[in-house]
């Protein structure tokens, strides 16, 4: 077995994670080797990918990097698995500019047939002219097929069927109307909080999706041979041959990192994860201190209590020692953040200015720039703000080229911002060089 399946949609929310995460689940309980990946930057689906996958899920965005590392990823990470699933991001076609950067693009870059799922609760016959627009709208994008959500019965299922064969597009089935396996959300992304039982949940999905989808069907039509793809080396640091040392946080607080960045990570030396909510101690031995996003507004009371480990990041960081901050990371060194509950909670430090969750407003996209001479890329994703904010160290802009506010900020060693920065074909020292 060799399946290749892209999970696209006309619009967000028709369905694509629910029917990812209970397909991987499914596969998973199956026997299939499986290997998740997430189009675009979202660094929250593919935590839930993971858990229902029991393997890393891995991000592929033909902005954050390039044709040819996107390739690479592809053929690294789906080597050895028996069916490779991508979750698409928001409509099937929409990107950045166009068509650029969208699921899309990377089904047509990578080869992988597209199964659309649609969301059908006020629609019947009228998917006919949809389908057959997606079939015939780009022949680069093979469509293998659609999956109907929302569906009221067999008798509404019926009349979807019937669109299908005029449309001339393979239907391998639907997810009837079910609010248990409605997935509850958290700002954008899905919650991991302990009154959200994912794996029964993950459970569920399967359940359902093995009673009401030809999955058989849907791995053979799925079915191809990997492509060769040369590979591409790690980058390595410019500054150090020796082996570093890497402290990188990760809890309920922070979590939301690339796996490729994790990975390259690990080829400069050393990666030891640490806890800012139930350790004592950042590891001060370390040659870089990476401090992800997150959920800290969660977790502010406990963060702030925790004056032992603030204290030890607040001394690294002073020290000179290499700090990168991302999003909730760059919060946490801030003097203080104010909760949404209007309480101001004291923290790090590091950074003279102050976040808030007062007057929450959503920050999201692409963000590029060049720093060091080096540009990198990344993403924007937060309802946060600063009051007081530092001044940048340089200029950020969009994907389209139109310059924004977000800061990347510099201060000693600490290099700090709201962007969730990708360096999975760079060497990220190279912010310090």
């Amino acid at each position: 077995m060799n399946a290749h399946i892209l999970i696209g949609a006309a619009s967000s929310g028709s369905g694509k994670t629910t029917l990812t995460l209970g397909l991987l689940r499914l596969l998973s309980k199956r026997g299939y080797a499986v290997q998740p990946f997430k189009c675009g930057p979202d660094y929250i689906d593919t935590q839930h990918h993971a858990l229902a996958a029991g393997c890393p899920s891995v991000n592929l965005d033909t902005w954050m990097a390039s044709e040819e590392h996107v390739r690479e990823l592809y053929s690294r990470y789906g080597a050895k698995a028996d069916v490779c699933l991508t979750e698409g991001v928001m409509g099937l076609f929409d990107g950045y500019d166009g068509m650029k950067g969208s699921s899309a693009a990377i089904a047509s870059l990578l080869q992988i047939p597209v199964v659309l799922v649609l969301n059908a609760r006020s629609m019947a016959y009228s998917v006919a002219p949809i389908l057959y627009g997606y079939k015939h709208f780009n022949p680069t994008v093979r469509i293998a097929g659609v999956i109907f959500n929302q569906v009221a019965g067999e008798s509404h299922f019926s009349y979807l069927k019937q669109a299908c064969t005029d449309a001339g597009v393979h239907c391998f089935g639907y997810l009837p109307r079910q609010k248990d396996i409605e997935i509850p959300s958290r700002h954008l992304g899905l919650t991991l909080d302990e009154k959200f039982r994912f794996e029964e949940f993950a459970d569920r999905i399967a359940a359902s999706i093995e009673q009401y989808i030809q999955v058989d069907d849907l791995l053979n039509i799925c079915s191809k041979e990997t492509e060769n793809v040369q590979s591409i080396s790690a980058p390595v640091s410019s500054f150090s041959s020796r082996k570093l040392k890497i402290a990188v946080a990760h809890d309920e607080a922070f979590n939301f990192t690339y796996q490729e960045n994790i990975n390259q990570l690990k080829e400069y030396g050393d990666v030891e994860f640490f806890s800012p909510l139930r350790h004592f101690s950042a590891p001060l031995s370390a040659d870089l201190l990476y401090l992800p996003g997150g959920y800290p507004e969660f977790f502010l009371s406990p963060l702030s209590a925790n004056k032992s480990m603030i204290q030890s990041i607040r001394d690294y960081a002073l020290s000179g020692g290499r700090v990168l901050a991302e999003c909730g990371g760059m919060m946490y060194l801030c003097n203080s953040i104010t909760g949404m509950d209007g309480i101001s909670y004291p923290m790090a430090g590091v950074l003279d200015q102050e976040a808030t969750m007062e007057n929450m407003k959503l920050h999201l996209g692409y963000r590029m720039g060049e720093y060091n001479g080096v540009t990198w890329r990344g993403h924007e994703f937060h309802y946060s703000s600063l009051r007081n904010p530092m001044k940048s160290a340089c200029q950020l802009y969009s994907a389209r080229n139109t310059p924004v506010d977000t800061a990347l900020i510099r201060y000693k060693n600490v290099i700090a911002g709201y962007t969730h920065l990708y360096w999975g074909e760079q060497c990220i020292f190279d912010l310090w060089k």
